[in-house]
């Protein structure tokens, strides 16, 4: 049987945890997720640093000369992780230390929004003993703007982002070169987007080396489709129309402003019977692909009081700019902010009781998939 060692270094060799094996080395991309639900984004972001997360790993990468070193390392802190998923580990950890370099590119995909974030690697590999856990290893980002919307990428690229792993290279579809030609042009869409058809699923079964690839995550992958068709057949003032047959399904009786100037109310939602209930509801609906800033959520706040409803409900399709949801906390019981994670929640929650009309414009079928699990 082959050695735990001798595995290692088959995984760090073949991983398409995105190439991370690859002896040659050239500037290069990195995928770096901020915890499974996105509970480290902020820390990320605020501190201009990339972390492992990784619980209880307090001992110093850099001092390790091989892989086995790690492996070892590994198997002690977790006796009760399989092999195959120690192996999985290490050829994401060991890169974080001893292949990154600077001047590569850091790839971070929200989970709290619908937008990507992409920095510069800025410096080494630092390691930090007193934690706190499990902040032991990070290294310095610069993140290079704000967020860009998901919409903006191309689906092959979408695809590659959606890779399980928590830290891996991406280099499949010359990535590189047109992250790097985006970047060029402003960060705009490379072309129109091709709306994809419901039901087929884009794939890239094999790297450029021919290469088995990673999983992925088929629940983003499906979102990003049903994202874009959203934005082919709900677009503009479309888009209300969507968020008003939610409301309508959760049971409220609205009024629709015309298209035009709504004087700050898009859609007003009353609850109880012909709407005269005590909840009153004023909603603000933006379909374009921007962060909100705070003053834009602000004049929601002000059309609450000029419409005399005691709640408030912005939509923003492009979602919100990191300091909204910090500094909007003082009105949690006033107002409620969706991005497009939340209206698609939404709308899978109630999508039986839409009206026809809508199905018809948003055909989606349920499906059951076995949930991903860690390596066995």
């Amino acid at each position: 049987m082959e050695s735990i060692e001798g595995q290692a270094d088959a995984v760090f060799e073949v991983c398409m945890a995105c190439g991370t094996g690859i002896r040659g080395y050239q500037m290069a991309i990195w995928l770096v997720r901020a915890g499974s639900h996105g509970e480290y984004e902020q820390k990320f972001l605020q501190e201009s640093r990339v972390y492992v997360t990784w619980d209880d790993l307090d001992l110093d990468l850099a001092s390790l000369k091989e892989r086995s070193d790690l492996v070892a390392a590994m198997m002690e802190r977790y006796p009760e992780q399989k092999p195959k998923a120690i192996m999985n580990w290490v050829s994401q950890v060991w890169p974080f230390a001893h292949v990154m370099q600077v001047g590569d590119w850091v790839v971070l995909p929200l989970k709290t929004q619908p937008v990507i974030y992409i920095g510069e690697l800025v410096g080494n590999y630092q390691f930090a003993a007193e934690g706190p856990n499990p902040y032991f290893h990070w290294r310095s980002v610069k993140w290079i703007g704000e967020g860009i919307p998901r919409a903006r990428f191309s689906q092959d690229l979408l695809y590659s982002f959606g890779a399980f792993l928590t830290i891996c290279r991406i280099q499949r579809n010359d990535a590189e070169a047109r992250l790097k030609a985006m970047a060029a042009n402003g960060w705009k869409a490379e072309s129109t987007s091709t709306l994809v058809q419901p039901g087929k699923v884009m794939t890239d079964a094999t790297d450029t080396a021919g290469t088995e690839s990673v999983e992925t995550n088929l629940e983003v992958l499906g979102n990003d489709q049903i994202t874009r068709l959203i934005e082919a057949r709900f677009k503009g003032h479309a888009l209300t129309r969507l968020v008003d047959a939610i409301l309508k399904a959760q049971g409220y009786s609205t009024y629709v402003s015309p298209e035009g100037a709504d004087g700050g109310a898009d859609i007003l939602a009353g609850s109880g019977p012909m709407g005269f209930g005590e909840q009153r509801i004023c909603v603000e609906v933006k379909s374009g692909s921007e962060l909100i800033d705070r003053p834009t959520v602000d004049k929601l706040l002000g059309a609450m009081t000029k419409f005399n409803a005691n709640q408030g409900l912005f939509v923003s399709w492009g979602g919100f700019k990191s300091n909204v949801q910090k500094e909007l906390a003082s009105s949690f019981y006033r107002l409620r902010l969706w991005g497009p994670q939340e209206l698609l929640e939404q709308l899978f929650t109630h999508y039986d009781a839409l009206s026809d009309e809508i199905k018809a414009e948003l055909p989606l079928k349920r499906i059951w998939t076995v949930a991903h699990s860690e390596i066995d």
